[in-house]
């Protein structure tokens, strides 16, 4: 099989998303709640403009998510603990000599490196229980992986952080060469870039120690937005200045160094006494436009979204508040994940209306059982 993974700004069909359950992430306190259910409806909708989109709903919050989200959203009842759907959901990828096809890698997910205040069992399934919605083909792994540690160029590159795939917490026997020869195998990589390590906050409890989806992305191929904190007074002025030299030193799996556009981060250096990692580079590309995170700060928005616009052309940027997902340990993108369209799977979307999902979520899809 020659699975690739799809650049983000290829066309989709649809995003998925999972909407908060109660414990640890979403937190205490109605207004605290409240502020996170608020924050995944918003996207959603905002998402729900430029292309379809479908949410797992655990069935404790079906009312909920049906009053929030209307007629926008469809709706799969599914057990969630997790919704860190761009972690515990499925990397979609496709298969150049076999059009219509598409895969579903279901990486080993952990809750980030199993921290002991993390519930991911049921969020583990998820992406057996999305491939089976969808119809995909699944691609099982043995690496302990998520959505938000990698950033593809659809060509043969990807990016990656030493601190997550090689965490002894994640994948204590894993080296460089057996994270890139998995790579190459489920995803299509020909060159993994690898970084050092993530922004400082992520290294905190509730972090996913350096997802590189907060720190850098691919908006085309051989070009690099980078998040870039300016003040001195925050440690990731430091770190980023240090990343930055290091990928003016990379090259990608077509031999070219790349074009380096610096994304600067808001003003605000800390929230609720602690430093935060703010940062535009969590975006996500959908049909026609660009769903990006706000923080309150009409200029530095205003000058993310120019960046933005100039990346991406042809796309609409529109900016969603995004203080409460970072509160809980993220952005925009990690909360979201991209399927891909590919020619004659159309067909599936009458199909994902109508389907029920299985009784038992551990069924195996069509493209064999999980190892």
């Amino acid at each position: 099989m020659g699975w690739r993974m799809p650049h983000e700004g290829d066309p989709h069909e649809r995003t998925w998303m999972a909407f908060p359950s109660a414990g640890v992430t979403l937190g205490e306190g109605t207004a605290h709640q409240e502020s996170g259910y608020r924050a995944w409806a918003d996207t959603a909708l905002a998402v729900a403009e430029f292309e379809p989109v479908t949410m797992l709903v655990d069935p404790t919050e079906t009312d909920r998510a049906r009053r929030m989200l209307g007629s926008a959203v469809e709706i799969v009842e599914a057990p969630v603990d997790e919704f860190w759907l761009r972690d515990s959901g499925p990397t979609f990828v496709v298969d150049d000599e076999r059009p219509g096809v598409i895969g579903a890698v279901d990486w080993i997910f952990n809750g980030w490196g199993a921290p002991a205040w993390a519930e991911w069992q049921k969020a583990a399934q998820h992406a057996r229980i999305v491939a089976g919605q969808v119809g995909a083909e699944l691609v099982s792994s043995l690496l302990v992986n998520e959505g938000g540690g990698i950033h593809v160029d659809g060509e043969g590159t990807v990016l990656a952080t030493e601190t997550v795939q090689l965490d002894p917490n994640r994948n204590p026997l894993a080296d460089r060469s057996r994270v890139e020869a998995e790579f190459a195998r489920t995803i299509g990589a020909q060159k993994v870039v690898w970084l050092p390590r993530g922004l400082t906050a992520d290294y905190e409890e509730l972090g996913t120690n350096g997802h590189v989806d907060i720190v850098a992305t691919i908006p085309s191929p051989g070009r690099l937005l980078l998040h870039s904190q300016q003040d001195a007074g925050h440690p990731d002025h430091a770190v980023t200045r240090e990343l930055r030299e290091h990928l003016a030193r990379q090259t990608d799996a077509a031999g070219r160094s790349f074009e380096i556009i610096d994304l600067p981060a808001p003003a605000a250096l800390r929230a609720g006494g602690e430093f935060v990692d703010y940062s535009y580079v969590n975006h996500l590309v959908v049909n026609g436009g660009v769903i990006a995170c706000g923080f309150g700060e009409p200029e530095a928005d205003a000058r993310a979204r120019g960046i933005l616009e100039d990346a991406y052309p042809g796309r609409r940027v529109v900016t969603v508040d995004a203080r409460p997902i970072f509160a809980r340990g993220g952005g925009i993108h990690c909360i979201t994940q991209q399927q891909p369209a590919v020619p004659s799977h159309s067909r599936f979307l009458s199909a994902l209306r109508l389907a029920p999902l299985a009784q038992d979520p551990l069924t195996p899809a069509k493209g064999g059982p999980h190892v």
